[in-house]
């Protein structure tokens, strides 16, 4: 009788629990049946969601604009029309931007200034869904950039495109194409060590050029900081102290640091002899005393040499790194400093007039981030050539305000 009340009691949780698992496995097997009927309905949504939200993503870091310059970023099929200085985006479907929409950049990195801007070519960024068919496909990214603007001054091509080149481009470790629109064949060739380190594909003439190239990723106008001749090492993965290596890569330079200064004067002192570099001109804003400041020079203890920039770029930064000190009068050629060792001292020649900020902000603040001593001398009146036209007692001459840019730019020190 126990057994058989056992056994009853036994069944009777058994028959409970099968019951139980049998709703359980109707209620799964109703789920099932549900999820692949609604399927399509539940994920399409779902699925389209994330892709909006991608899209939305793409569309609002495609272009960014900042006080100095501005750039756009395009990723997936993208294609590259030089003939008509067009930038097309195939895309079906897009949030932001509709079939007709263009966005209007010019390349080049000084956004601000008007008379070097109205030299650059102008491109435009479309999105479509009919777009030319491709004649030649890369698998790298490109960069689209301008040889314009005011090419042709040593300053402007560094802090304009060599430097935003360094920072737009390094990232890819020369597996980028270079699209060089206004393309001058004199500054390939002055630049072709760097460019030739930057990429390892030949640069193309985009605006002859009338190939549709279809890229993976293209990027139109180059990065920069708000300096000249500086690097935000904050704001980029890169840092001057980068570039400066780069450079010294690209151009073989072999000095990393300069040698320390001492007192040479002294002939019981046997040491190697610092060289100094004294940065002439020809026409204005020249030294008219360069047998007074050599003999000096040599009488301090400094091996001394006096060379213009040249038209040779390799050949002059080898001189440069070659030099422990570098002097000169305020303008473009002073730009060489970056070819300097590492804690070289750096002389600018201020000349006479309201100079001294320009001058600071263009090579004593960047200098320092280059890791170079920097020392200023300020060229008074009776220093100036400006004397002969302004006599010391001038009101004029007296208010260094006064003097006017075309005047102090003219003057020999």
């Amino acid at each position: 009788m126990i057994f058989n009340t056992f056994f009853c009691k036994r069944f009777s949780d058994y028959k409970g629990k099968i019951l139980g698992y049998g709703a359980y496995l109707c209620f799964l097997f109703m789920i099932f049946s549900l999820c692949t009927v609604l399927k399509p309905y539940m994920l399409d949504p779902i699925h389209h969601f994330f892709e909006e939200i991608k899209t939305m993503k793409v569309e609002e870091e495609l272009c960014i604009s900042e006080p100095r310059t501005e750039y756009c970023q395009t990723n997936g099929d993208i294609r590259v029309h030089g003939k008509f200085s067009s930038v097309y985006i195939v895309s079906d479907k897009t949030i932001t931007m509709d079939e007709n929409t263009s966005r209007s950049i010019r390349p080049y990195a000084r956004k601000w200034e008007t008379n070097a801007m109205k030299r650059v070519t102008q491109w435009s960024i479309k999105t479509i869904q009919q777009a030319p068919n491709c004649t030649k496909n890369h698998t790298i990214p490109a960069v689209i950039f301008s040889t314009s603007g005011y090419t042709g001054n040593h300053f402007h091509e560094f802090s304009d495109i060599i430097i935003p080149l360094f920072l737009t481009c390094k990232q890819f470790n020369g597996q980028v194409q270079l699209l060089i629109t206004d393309y001058k064949p004199w500054w390939i060739l002055k630049h072709k060590p760097f460019l030739e380190k930057l990429s390892d594909y030949e640069t193309i003439d985009i605006d002859k050029d009338e190939k549709v190239h279809c890229f993976p990723k293209v990027i139109v106008g180059l990065k920069r900081y708000d300096n000249d001749l500086t690097v935000d090492s904050q704001k980029y993965s890169y840092s001057m102290k980068d570039f400066r290596d780069f450079l010294r890569s690209s151009y073989s330079l072999e000095r990393v640091n300069a040698i320390e200064i001492r007192d040479t004067s002294k002939k019981s002192m046997k040491v190697k002899k610092p060289r100094l570099l004294i940065v002439s001109r020809k026409r204005t804003r020249s030294f008219t005393n360069i047998p007074q400041i050599v003999k000096m020079a040599k009488q301090l203890g400094f091996k001394v040499l006096v060379k213009d920039g040249g038209r040779n770029m390799s050949r002059f930064a080898n001189i440069v790194n070659s030099c422990d000190v570098l002097m000169g009068v305020h303008g473009a050629g002073l730009t060489n400093i970056l070819f300097l060792p590492e804690n070289a001292i750096f002389i600018q020649v201020v000349p006479y007039g309201d100079v001294k900020l320009l001058a600071t902000n263009d090579f004593g603040k960047a200098s320092e981030d280059m890791n170079i001593r920097y020392l200023e001398y300020k060229i008074g009146l009776e220093e100036s050539s400006l004397v002969e036209e302004y006599p010391l007692d001038d009101r004029i001459g007296k208010e260094t305000s006064s003097i006017r840019k075309q005047d102090w730019d003219k003057q020999n020190v």
